[in-house]
């Protein structure tokens, strides 16, 4: 793979003129409708429906007496979705690709279905498993109306019960969850739930809590809704301890919520009830995953047809993104986002007809895909000093030549940016997007000088204070762009300017364990969340990050409410996490732009994350005959995407 990488780079101008990928969504024709309920379908439509019809896979097991009827099995008002193009075709096999455990946020995002949700602009909250909900008290309120009859994927009913146990029995219950989410709390202090009645709940916190509605619509939204009827005979509230320690016992368990915890993993546990598009079947085994089709699913199409339409997906574990993106130049992956590399561009192109798919390219919330953190909380206290140097920072993201790494790694398809928000966000902030991102390995060299690096080695290396040869590492895994190539680009820059760097390529599993126990230099990771409305911007703009790659002590104090970690002695850095805090209080959404613009400014002047290349395109291999996949999108994280491009209307046209 790398030596076709390298043998297509004759083609970046040419392709590079070929492209017409714009930056914003807006001028694409208007995205398609979801309607609340049948009355409101029937109002703004003038049509009615009055009849359900199934996939021809659940309609046998009706036959067979093995499930109630179609009309039985949705709920009193089904969410109602106009598919993009046209009404699907019922059955077929949605091939993708993963990369082993720690890629199963690839499985979630396909599946998910939160409380609320955004629509197809992916900004306005709109109704989901709450068919409607309010907010009183000055933000501190929320009340959420569920819909009624919805069920899980055994049949049983949706309920209250079900929020209430994940919070009281889970939740608090510290055996199962130590620490207390951070998400579910506003200055430091604890939200509660309470039942109002079997389809109402309400989320009641101490202080205003305005972006809890799009923490809910985002990264959140699935998290607090259990199956209580089947989780609760795993729970000593619930079945005896001699009884449960015999479970757990039997199960190769020592502790009993570790147990529980097994038995509420969606990815791994076939028995578990669930109220998405598809369940797992299989489990996370090695080789192949397949999820199959709730037939309890709670959503129809214009016509009366119960979603999803394709009846499973199956993922294909591989060991690698070449495997992946070899697989999908060969037509043998349906459709897929993740992991699909911007390098192989003039491969995909080459291969479409061949391979009979069309290659999209979808807006990336990045600021920049590939980010440099240092780890400033580093066991050694002389590379902790230097990481915890402005000046240090600020130097070597000068040495980088991020105009070449465009050019080589992305395809000049990007722009230097340093990590920070996209264009089009009201956050966004050109000056932040290009502060030190110049090329100037003279001023790298005066500054590392003039902090006490002047000193080298036989071999022009420079020597720490402590007279040791300045040495780092960049730690990574190659899964979310070409990160070989940057890697190796910035080593060689920052070689050139007299600090040695080598680069290691691991596995995800083992670059979370050893970021998260501090044992790191730099890791280097994907700098997404970067769209509006998400008071989840600050994610990689203060030094906490994902896996807290940055700094895991500060990371540490401040998720833990100052429990546990180290306390930042750094202004900034605690000014930082102050902005972060208001920005998820406030209820008015102009102080939210104002709070988010300042934090992108104290973000960009500090350098605490060295951003590369940004305002990508995401590329999306997509099968000729797989229909209603839109033509671009936001991709990120916090949207769950694909998820946010509502995948239960995808079909296989045969």
């Amino acid at each position: 793979m790398k030596s076709l990488f390298k043998g297509f780079i004759c083609l970046i101008l040419i392709f590079t003129l070929v492209l017409t990928f714009q930056h914003s969504i807006f001028a694409q024709k208007p995205y398609p409708k979801q309607y609340n309920s049948l009355a409101e379908f029937r109002k703004l439509t003038g049509n009615e429906i009055t009849k359900f019809n199934e996939a021809p896979m659940l309609a046998e097991l009706v036959k067979q007496g093995k499930l109630p009827p179609v009309e039985k099995r949705l709920p009193k008002d089904p969410i109602i979705i106009e598919p993009l193009e046209e009404i699907g075709q019922y059955g077929g096999t949605w091939r993708r690709a993963m990369l082993g455990v720690a890629d199963r946020a690839g499985l979630d995002r396909v599946t998910w279905d939160p409380l609320i949700r955004f629509d197809w602009d992916n900004k306005t909250i709109v109704p989901n498993l709450a068919e409607r909900w309010k907010v009183t008290e000055g933000g501190k309120v929320f009340t959420f109306y569920l819909r009624k009859e919805v069920k899980w994927s055994d049949g049983k009913p949706f309920t209250a019960d079900d929020i209430l146990f994940w919070y009281e029995d889970i939740l608090l219950n510290k055996e199962i969850i130590p620490t207390f989410p951070v998400w579910m709390t506003i200055e430091g202090k604890p939200g509660k739930v309470e039942k109002i009645d079997d389809y109402t709940v309400r989320f009641i916190f101490p202080e205003s809590y305005g972006a809890f509605l799009i923490r809910l619509a985002g990264s959140y939204g699935c998290t607090f809704y259990v199956p209580k009827h089947y989780l609760s005979q795993f729970h000593p509230k619930y079945t005896p301890m001699e009884k449960l320690s015999a479970m757990t016992k039997e199960a190769g368990f020592t502790y009993w919520y570790q147990l529980f915890s097994a038995k509420n993993d969606i990815y791994n546990n076939p028995d578990l009830p669930t109220l998405r598009a598809w369940k797992t079947i299989t489990g996370m085994v090695p080789g192949r995953v397949v999820w199959e089709r709730n037939p309890y699913y709670w959503k129809i199409d214009i016509a009366g047809n119960q979603l999803p339409y394709i009846d499973r997906i199956v993922h294909d574990v591989v060991e690698n993104i070449e495997v992946i993106n070899l697989k999908a130049v060969s037509g043998e992956i349906d459709m897929q986002h993740r992991h699909i590399s911007w390098e192989n561009y003039p491969l995909f192109i080459q291969n479409q007809a061949k391979g009979d798919y069309r290659v999209l390219k979808w807006t990336l919330a990045e600021g920049s895909n590939a980010v440099l953190a240092f780890n400033l909380n580093h066991k050694d206290p002389v590379l902790r000093r230097l990481f915890q140097n402005k000046q240090f920072r600020i130097a070597l993201s000068l040495a980088i030549n991020r105009e070449e790494i465009n050019q080589i790694c992305y395809l000049g398809m990007g722009q230097p940016s340093q990590i920070t928000i996209i264009p089009g966000s009201p956050y966004y902030d050109k000056r932040a997007a290009e502060m030190y991102t110049e090329y100037d390995p003279k001023k790298t060299n005066q500054l590392l000088d003039n902090i006490g690096l002047g000193k080298r080695d036989k071999d022009g290396f420079r020597l720490r204070p402590d007279g040791k040869r300045l040495e780092i590492t960049i730690e990574f895994a190659e899964i979310f762009g070409p990160y070989r190539h940057v890697a190796e680009l910035v080593s060689n820059y920052w070689n050139k300017v007299g600090v040695k760097t080598e680069i290691k390529i691991q596995s995800r599993e083992l670059c979370d364990q050893r970021w998260r126990a501090g044992d790191h230099d730099v890791g280097m990771f994907q700098g997404d969340r970067g769209w509006d409305p998400f008071p989840e911007i600050p994610h990689w703009l203060i030094p906490k990050g994902h896996s807290n790659v940055n700094a895991p002590q500060w990371g540490l104090w401040y998720e833990s409410l100052g429990k546990q970690g180290e306390k930042p002695e750094i202004p900034d850095v605690i000014k930082a996490f102050e902005l972060e805090r208001k920005i998820y209080s406030t209820t008015s959404e102009k102080e939210r732009i104002l709070l988010g613009k300042q934090l992108v400014k104290l973000g960009a002047e500090n350098v605490w994350k060295i951003g590369l290349v940004g305002v990508l395109p995401g590329i999306v291999i997509v099968k000729n005959n797989f229909r209603n996949v839109i033509e671009n999108t936001i991709s990120d994280y916090l949207l769950r995407t694909p998820g946010n491009a509502h995948p239960e209307q995808f079909f296989i046209k045969k």
